[in-house]
Parts: C-alpha cells; structure tokens; sequence
C-alpha cells in the first residue's frame, strides 16, 4: 500500500463509518504527510496531557521539580473521571514521575491536576507558546465542573498533537534519559481500543494517548515497524454517540498498521 492508497482508504473508513461528527487526522510518514482538517481546533479532553507531560520533564531538566519527590494525594482533591487514584485508601503519596505516569498511562484525572498545581498552568501554555503549538491551551483543571459552565475548557488540534509527539520523541530541548522515560510511560498505555485495537503489537511498537468525552473521542500514537516510525493523531467531536468514532479510530490505526507492516498489501 502506498500512500496516496493509505490516505483514500482512511477518507473512505471515515465516509463509511461516520454518520456525523468532525473528524481531523494527521499521520506523519517518513517522506508524506495525511493531513485531513489538521488545522481545526478541538477541546482537547485527555489529550491536554500530553503538553502536561513534556512540560513536567522540562521543568525536571531545569531543575525546578524533582521526579522522586513525594506528593500526598489529599481526599478533598480527588476527582472523578478517569483514573485510579479516586479509589485508594487516604494516607498515601506519589513521587512526582508516579503521578505523570498514571496521568498518562491511566489518564487519572487526580494524578493530572496535582500535577497542574505543581507546575503550574502558566508554565504548561508557556510550554506550548515555546514549541509554537497553534491551539493547544490549557485553561481549567480536569474535571472542573464550574470552570465549564462558565466557558473555560482545553484545547488542541492534530497538527499540535503531532508536534508533541515529534518533540517528545526526537526533539534536541530534552536529553535522550527524557525522552526514552516520557516514550516509556506512553508505550504503558492501558487504553488501547482506539488505534490500538486492531494493531499486532508484536509486530509494531506503540505509544499512545486517549481523550475521551461525551460527544468526543481522540487519540494519538508514535508507531513504529523496523526502521519506519508513524505519528499519528486522529480527533473526532460533534458526535451523538461516541462508539462509532472509536470504531472509526481503530480502522484508521489499522489501515496505518496494514501500511507499515504489510507494503505490498
């Protein structure tokens, strides 16, 4: 499968799957770019936690957190959503790695916004103001009911997305200890019907992040077969309801998978 199959087998997965929703997708290939609405901003859901992420271990390289400091995990600051750390007894307290490794791997909304107070909101949009990303801002915690009514929500497109991942896992303003640890936390990801889903993981190595709400589904990947590596971030809103547009991600992940692994396909 070439490219140019790739991209209009994508475009006929999402005519024929997507009876209503707006859907961007942007997979970054070796010597091509898919680029369907990439420019189209989104609220961001979980997908906020990926510049969350980069800017936990750019301030860890700075020296202004330490990844092996502890951090209680009060009652009163728990939320709901996803996540684990809702349901643990009271008394406990995470290293600051621990928590961005549950922001990610289990999308734990707690772990996300004690992470947020660490470093602090300005710092995070500052973050993606310095990495030139278009529409990603962080504007209200997770879960912060009354910042929604009143407007406030997080934001991103694929384009941004796929910037992320790029610097997460090539860019020169983190050293190779930080990156390897940031594409180790992702390639731990437990939620995995998207584009994971219909991927042979013995065959390809996977790093990716969900973002889910009602009306919204997103996810975003590096992935990669031999010598060839994918980026790839697949965002869908407007939805009535949100199982057709999981179904919808996990073709497109698999059209991706069936183009790295299977060529003459």
């Amino acid at each position: 499968m070439n490219e140019k199959l790739l991209e209009e087998r994508i475009l006929c997965a999402i005519d024929k799957n997507m009876g209503r929703g707006r859907v961007s997708v942007v997979i970054d290939l070796p010597s091509y770019s898919i680029q369907i609405n990439n420019e189209t901003p989104y609220s961001a859901a979980s997908l906020i936690k990926v510049p969350i992420l980069l800017e936990g271990f750019r301030q860890a390289e700075q020296g202004k957190i330490d990844l092996n400091d502890t951090v209680m995990v009060p009652k009163e600051e728990r939320v709901g959503g996803a996540g684990v750390l809702k349901t643990l007894s009271e008394n406990i307290s995470l290293t600051v790695e621990d928590l961005l490794t549950l922001m990610i791997i289990v999308s734990d909304n707690t772990a996300t916004n004690l992470i947020i107070d660490r470093l602090g909101s300005d710092a995070i949009n500052s973050l993606c103001n310095s990495i030139a990303l278009k529409h990603t801002k962080l504007s209200r915690k997770l879960m912060d009911f009354q910042a929604m009514k009143q407007g406030y929500d997080n934001v991103t497109s694929a384009s941004d997305i796929i910037t992320c991942l790029r610097i997460l896992d090539q860019g020169q303003i983190f050293s190779e200890q930080s990156r390897e640890k940031m594409l180790y936390i992702l390639h731990q990801q437990q939620l995995d019907t998207k584009l994971p889903a219909k991927m042979d993981k013995d065959k390809v190595y996977i790093a990716n992040k969900t973002g889910e709400l009602p009306g919204v589904e997103h996810d975003c990947a590096i992935v990669r077969c031999e010598e060839k590596t994918a980026y790839i971030a697949v965002l869908i809103d407007e939805l009535g309801e949100n199982e057709s547009a999981r179904d919808t991600i996990a073709e497109i992940g698999k059209l991706l998978y069936d183009y790295l692994t299977k060529p003459d396909l």
